[in-house]
Order: structure tokens, then C-alpha cells, then sequence
């Protein structure tokens, strides 16, 4: 037992079912909590508006409050968490510092300096696993090596699983203590960032808005696998804010996922705990080739040859704006921009769309999406956009290529979602929505649009892209050893 530990609170912003914090309450006597805005974070942010940020201090409001009742509280430091971490536990006299594992290599580093910074204090250092089932070497082949490709990989998750693996950690009560000095969560301004308008997205933040997200997404999880790839719909769980930031237990998702039929024949709940397993997976591979997360996982696929020059920058920008005249692809990227979230589907179409039609690296499409996403998960965004490039492990071969129009047929057949978000073309007839630049003059005059004046022509002629990204591809496989 411990007289006293130090709670590193990190991408686990809640109270409940948190390992580290129920582990600290179990084996310390007194237990304090910190949170860091950490500079070396936010100041490779482009902007001091930044969704995140605002939905990380509006979750930690919440949080102080609910450390509070509990009899203890937060301490938030905005600096280096290098510095912070061990300076704090010095301060406080605390005997070890406990946080929740994470699996990016800069964050991997980040906490191997700040536990021998503190080993020099003479103050202890653990992590948790809490933000996956499994991690390290729990799933592996019956070589012993990491599995690249997710169905082996899912069952060899689903064999190892028990129901012990979805049970909740408890607090013991009695345990959290705060420094009387701590006045609680200081302004956002104290972050030198500004409310981004986080009002504008479909997610409320805190561990009250990841109950509220659970609650409506529990009552159609049935539907889930019909529903979750039509971008108009109200399908998808609308959790991964909340599974990003730690706002609610990844545990209690499998769980609730298992109670609904996931192992029973249930289609919706099986569907859905295969997106969880694909999250951990995506996990499993930053973690055990952090090479993928500046290159291609697949080595030989550093050599593709992507379009370049003035051409190239001003198809990215289009792309970027959501203006490359294909509405659905479109649609999704004005979303983005709009909401800080872009449906799962899209996701897909438009990193294909700017891989494969575009042929612009899959890198700056990467780096993008980091900028914009509420929910970006370095893992997940990384996993997701080189299997839409083909570079990644288990990865969409590359002769698959997404169609922009008759992707858009299928999901959004009556346009729905594109007169949502291309307003410009709300007057459209559905015969003419997914390829507007087929109507002539009478017909844009009838729905007072101008194709090529009020929204462009198409960038790039599909079927023609299609050929080229084969052989450059196909250039690739034919260098690549073996």
C-alpha cells in the first residue's frame, strides 16, 4: 500500500470504470488527480481554434466535478508534461504516478522520459491497460509474431475473450484528496486557445454527453449493420469522440455489445464489436510497427509515385474545400469542415477518392484529416488511410477503386446528404444528383444551377484516373522482391 499516488489522466477523461484510477484507489491511501494541457501538444496545432482542445476542457470541467463528489478533484497544469509530471509528484510527495497506457510512439516516449525523470525522484511509475482489451503480446500467431490481417486477428480475440475481460474496475471511496490551494479547471483561455465552435457538431462533450451518445446508439444497435454505411441516416454509434477522449469505458461498449447478441447470430451487435476489435487492432499495429506512422507499413509502397506541382496542389485544395464537382465525395469533405466529424463510409470513399483518382499522397490526406477530426485517433486514421491507399497491412488491394458516383447511388441514392451539405445543388433531380454535370442547359436552368459556374466540373475523369493509378501500382508490385 502507498501513502500517496499520482493520477495521470490522459485520454481516459472520466471517473468511472477508469483502471488506473480505481488501481491508485485500491492501493493508496490518498489519491490525487492531474490533467496536463501539454504544450508540447498544442503547440503543433495549427490554430488556437481547435474542437478538440475546447471539447477536452469542457470534459474536464465535468470531470472535476464528478472527482469532487468524490471527495477529491482535479489538478490541471497547463506546460510540458515532461517537466510537469515530475515536478508535480515531487510537490506533492506522492510515492508513485499511475497513469492509462498509450500506444503512439510519441507518447511512448513522452512516458518512458517521464518515468525515468521521476525513478531519479525515487518516485515510482506504472501504466494500465484500459484503453483496449488487449494489447502487447495477448494476441499473437501461433509463431509468436504479431497477426497483420484483421480476420485472424479477430478470432484470435474473440477465442481469448472472456466476460471478465468487459467487467468494470471500482473506485474504493474515501481515497481522492485534492490540495486545498486547487481552485479547479482554469479558463480555456489559459490554453491560449479560443472556442472553436464546438456547438456545431453532433457531439456533446464529458462523460454526460458519452451517456446520452450510449443511450441512443443502445436502442438501434440492431440496425447497425443495415444502417451504419448510409451517410443520411442516423446509423453510426456517434461514440468515437467520447471512445477517443476516454469519455465513456471501451469495456462497457464490448459489453453492452455481448448483452445485445454479438456472439448469438445478433447481425448489428456483431458488426459492431468488429469496429471495436478493428480499433484495437489498429492499436496492435501502431503499436508493434510505429514505422507506419511516417511511411508505408508495406515498405515497397514508399516507392509509388505521387502526383505532383501546381496541378496536384490545386486538386488537393479542391479536395480539401469539397469542391472536386463529385457530390458525394464533396458533401463528406464540407462535413468535415463543418462538424469536425465525417461518417465512416465517406471516410473510405473520399481517402480513395484522393489516393486514387486524384493520385495525391496518402500522407497529406492523413494530415489533413489529424487537423480536422474531433475523434482523430492517430492509430485509426492512420490504419484507415493506408488501407484506403493500399499500403497498409491487410489493406484494400489496390485494383479496388472506389467509383465516386456509384458509391454515391448506393448510399445516398435520393441525395439526401448531398443536398444537406452541397446546397448548391438542392434543386437537382435525383436522375442528375450523382453526376450533375450531365444536365444540359435546359435542365440547369430548370434547377438554377450552373455546372462549371455554381459548382465545378468533375477534376478528373474517373475511368481514365482508374488506369493510371493501375499502373502505377502495377509498377510498384513488378520492382517489389519476392
Amino acid at each position: 500500500m502507498h501513502d500517496s499516488i499520482l493520477v495521470w489522466f490522459r485520454r481516459d477523461l472520466r471517473d468511472d470504470d477508469n483502471t488506473a484510477l480505481a488501481e491508485a484507489t485500491r492501493r493508496g491511501q490518498r489519491v490525487f488527480c492531474v490533467f496536463i494541457f501539454d504544450r508540447d501538444i498544442l503547440d503543433a496545432l495549427s490554430s488556437p481554434e481547435d474542437r478538440r482542445v475546447e471539447f477536452i476542457h469542457a470534459s474536464l470541467v465535468e470531470l472535476d466535478a464528478a472527482l469532487r463528489r468524490r471527495g477529491g478533484g482535479l489538478i490541471v497544469r497547463v506546460g510540458r508534461a515532461l517537466e510537469a509530471i515530475p515536478s508535480l509528484a515531487e510537490a506533492l510527495a506522492v510515492d508513485a504516478v499511475f497513469a492509462n497506457r498509450d500506444y503512439e510512439p510519441a507518447a511512448k516516449a513522452r512516458d518512458a522520459m517521464v518515468a525515468e525523470a521521476l525513478r531519479r525522484r525515487g518516485i515510482g511509475f506504472e501504466d494500465f491497460k484500459d484503453q483496449v482489451i488487449r494489447d502487447g503480446a495477448e494476441v499473437l500467431a501461433q509463431s509468436g509474431r504479431p497477426l497483420t490481417v484483421f480476420t485472424p486477428y479477430r478470432n484470435a480475440w474473440l477465442k481469448r475473450f472472456s466476460d471478465d475481460d468487459a467487467q468494470a474496475s471500482t473506485l474504493v471511496s474515501g481515497r481522492l484528496a485534492l490540495p486545498p490551494s486547487e481552485a479547479g479547471v482554469p479558463p480555456l483561455s489559459a490554453t491560449g486557445f479560443v472556442p472553436a465552435g464546438l456547438g456545431q457538431t453532433p457531439f456533446q462533450p464529458g462523460m454526460r454527453g458519452a451517456e446520452a451518445a450510449f443511450r441512443r446508439f443502445q436502442s438501434r444497435i440492431g440496425d447497425y449493420a443495415v444502417q451504419r454505411d448510409f451517410p443520411a441516416l442516423d446509423g453510426s454509434s456517434q461514440l468515437s469522440p467520447h471512445l477517443r477522449f476516454g469519455t465513456i469505458s471501451l469495456r462497457r461498449l464490448v459489453a453492452i455489445a455481448l448483452s445485445a447478441g454479438a456472439r448469438s447470430g445478433q447481425e448489428g451487435a456483431a458488426k459492431w464489436l468488429d469496429e471495436l476489435i478493428w480499433r484495437e487492432f489498429y492499436f496492435m499495429i501502431l503499436d508493434r510497427f510505429p514505422h507506419g506512422a511516417v511511411g508505408a507499413f508495406r515498405a515497397e509502397f514508399d516507392a509509388l509515385e505521387w502526383a505532383g506541382g501546381e496541378s496536384a496542389e490545386a486538386d488537393f485544395e479542391a479536395w480539401c474545400a469539397g469542391m472536386t464537382g463529385f457530390p458525394l465525395v464533396d458533401a463528406a469533405m464540407r462535413q468535415l469542415r463543418e462538424t469536425g466529424w465525417m461518417h465512416n463510409r465517406l471516410r473510405m470513399l473520399t481517402a480513395s477518392f484522393l489516393t486514387k483518382d486524384l493520385g495525391i499522397d496518402w500522407r497529406r490526406g492523413e494530415a489533413w484529416f489529424a487537423r480536422q477530426l474531433l475523434d482523430f485517433d492517430l492509430a485509426a486514421n492512420n490504419g484507415g488511410w493506408q488501407w484506403a491507399a493500399s499500403t497498409g497491412c491487410d489493406a484494400q488491394p489496390y485494383f479496388r477503386i472506389f467509383n465516386p458516383v456509384t458509391q454515391s447511388e448506393r448510399f445516398d441514392a435520393a441525395g439526401h446528404f448531398i443536398r444537406r451539405y452541397v446546397p448548391e445543388l438542392a434543386a437537382v433531380p435525383d436522375r442528375f444528383i450523382h453526376a450533375p454535370w450531365l444536365m444540359d442547359g435546359v435542365d440547369q436552368a430548370a434547377c438554377g444551377v450552373r455546372i462549371g459556374e455554381h459548382y465545378p466540373l468533375p477534376r478528373v475523369d474517373h475511368a481514365t484516373a482508374r488506369r493510371l493509378t493501375l499502373a502505377r501500382y502495377a509498377a510498384v508490385k513488378q520492382r517489389a522482391p519476392g
